[in-house]
């Protein structure tokens, strides 16, 4: 896997290591011989095209798949993510697309749903506190704990999400596509969200296609292709270097109209890819 020079040093201990993991579909290869660092107080940002293999690796850190090969390695020990619940005590914490938030119930009960204080009798005051302590903490926007998810926005509903995934307090957090169709305030507001959660220590894997949300955050950008690594690079790397990892094509429309906009100095940041 190729490294672009940067002399940035490791933010913090190594959380998270894979060697070497494959995933085979049946004869499809998904994944082949994956490598990835993640240390506590780091963004990675994972991006490629779609069928890149994204979302594949994600399930496997989540548990909901097993690796055909390779090794995994968290906290300093070797892992086997049998299922979700195993990932989850390990201390990976994953924030799916979709949310899976429930639109009529309050901020509250999202947030310590399946994971009540008392599943018999509801400590709700403690639950309430715990809830306002946990968005405090993130310096959330919510007006209140018992307004309805149906009532909040797009980014407060991340807000809600990410709350409750670290509720069990994990060492990895893994955003899937965090600022998909939100807008300006709300994306600012979920990146802003994003620092606070490196800023607590734990590491961070981020899922995007928008390279200007990637540049905004992440520490280091981890490009994959066909399921294999394809570079490893950082939020200085130029739109040139990083279509052509994504693409597997050094010379195409888009790299080029990026090359020719930022030689012009018409552009300095990334757009989607």
């Amino acid at each position: 896997m190729t490294d672009t020079q940067h002399d940035t040093p490791p933010i913090g201990e190594l959380v998270l290591s894979l060697r070497g993991v494959s995933k085979n579909f049946g004869a499809v290869s998904a994944l082949t011989d994956i490598d990835l660092d993640v240390h506590a107080g780091e963004v990675v940002a994972l991006v490629g095209d779609n069928g890149a293999g994204k979302s594949t690796l994600v399930k496997i850190l989540a548990g909901v798949h097993q690796p055909t090969s390779g090794a995994i390695t968290f906290a300093g020990k070797p892992v086997t993510l049998a299922d979700p619940s195993t990932a989850l005590n390990l201390g990976i914490a994953t924030v799916f697309q979709d949310l899976a938030l429930c639109e009529n119930l309050d901020v509250v009960a999202n947030i310590f749903l399946g994971r009540e204080t008392n599943p018999l009798k509801l400590d709700e005051v403690s639950m309430e506190v715990r809830s306002w302590k946990l968005l405090n903490e993130l310096s959330a926007r919510i007006p209140s704990v018992r307004i309805p998810i149906a009532s909040l926005s797009g980014g407060q509903r991340q807000t809600v999400a990410i709350a409750r995934s670290l509720l069990l307090e994990p060492k990895l957090i893994m955003l899937d596509e965090p600022t998909a169709a939100l807008g300006v305030a709300q994306t600012a507001e979920v990146l802003n969200l994003i620092e606070r959660v490196r800023d607590r220590g734990l590491g961070v894997i981020m899922i995007s296609h928008n390279m200007e949300d990637v540049r905004a955050v992440a520490d280091r950008i981890v490009v994959l292709r066909l399921g294999r690594n394809n570079g490893i690079f950082y939020p200085d790397a130029t739109n040139q270097e990083l279509v052509s990892a994504i693409t597997g094509a050094a010379d195409n429309s888009v790299s080029r109209r990026a090359s020719r906009r930022q030689a012009s100095g018409d552009i300095t940041e990334g757009g989607n890819l």
